[in-house]
């Protein structure tokens, strides 16, 4: 069986060791290197409590790529860095199936621009759960009735960037619905018969095309959103929860075996699935 060569770069943090667990469970994907700035020198499968495999933590992803013949690269790093792995994958000819969040829309640009003339594809999704996407998809079904609605996302204390991608792009996707309807902020504020004012700055979130977003960061929380839509005398609230890092995993291993489907960048994992 030909089987798809993978490096997971990151491997030594929470999600790249899930990754490697992952890819090493399936019999069409075969892990041919890992990289990352921690645990250097130590195997892979022993960091992700699979036993050993024979393959080192390396530090340096370019030369990696080229030596192994990695076909994906999976990076699951940190927003400092992931721009400049991401061209450093493209260069090599090698796709990417992305998971760190802190991309700007002109970092997806760049992206796109580099990945399309060299031929390769790039998955980035900000939310690899299956029931994430589907949180998405029945929000954009939702947001056509309702013209207001908060987000609440939670995560764990370690988490840098806020909000959570998957909060970002649920709010894009509800302000795209309510363009498509010709529902502006003026209009949606209108409706509303108290001015708003904050005591204490920030208290109600940033925003997003008018839309409010509210992140929580605490030790007990692995990913989690609240999309609640409320009209006169309703509510509405569609949430997930991730308990595990485990339920990212069919959704990485999906991104791997499809990012060859495409040139360029491919934004959310719901391209994938609907």
């Amino acid at each position: 069986m030909t089987t798809i060569k993978v490096v997971v770069n990151g491997a030594a943090g929470k999600m790249g060791r899930e990754v490697v667990k992952a890819v090493t469970q399936v019999a069409d994907l075969t892990l041919v290197g890992a990289c990352d700035r921690a645990a250097v020198g130590e195997d892979a499968g022993t960091i992700a409590g699979v036993g050993p495999l024979g393959i080192k933590i390396e530090t340096g992803l370019e030369e990696l790529l080229e030596r192994t013949g990695a076909e994906v690269m999976v990076d699951f790093t940190e927003p400092g860095s992931v721009v400049n792995n991401v061209h450093t994958a493209i260069r090599a000819g090698v796709y990417a199936v992305v998971g760190t969040t802190g991309l700007s829309q002109a970092d997806l640009d760049e992206i796109d621009r580099a990945a399309s003339a060299k031929g390769v594809g790039v998955l980035v999704a900000p939310n690899f759960a299956i029931g994430a996407c589907l949180m998405m998809r029945f929000a954009e079904e939702a947001a056509r009735w309702f013209p207001h609605v908060e987000i609440i996302e939670l995560h764990h204390d370690q988490k840098k960037d806020a909000p959570s991608g998957t909060a970002l792009k649920t709010g894009q996707l509800i302000a795209k619905v309510w363009e498509s309807q010709g529902l502006d902020q003026d209009d949606r504020h209108r409706s509303r018969s108290v001015e708003e004012w904050e005591s204490l700055p920030g208290a109600r979130g940033g925003r997003l095309e008018g839309i409010h977003i509210h992140s929580v960061r605490l030790p007990g929380f692995v990913a989690h959103q609240e999309v609640i839509f409320g009209l006169p005398g309703q509510t509405l609230t569609l949430r997930h929860d991730s308990t595990s890092r485990e339920s990212f995993m069919p959704g990485v291993l999906m991104g791997i075996r499809r990012v060859k489907e495409n040139k360029g960048v491919l934004y959310g994992l719901d391209k994938l699935l609907f």
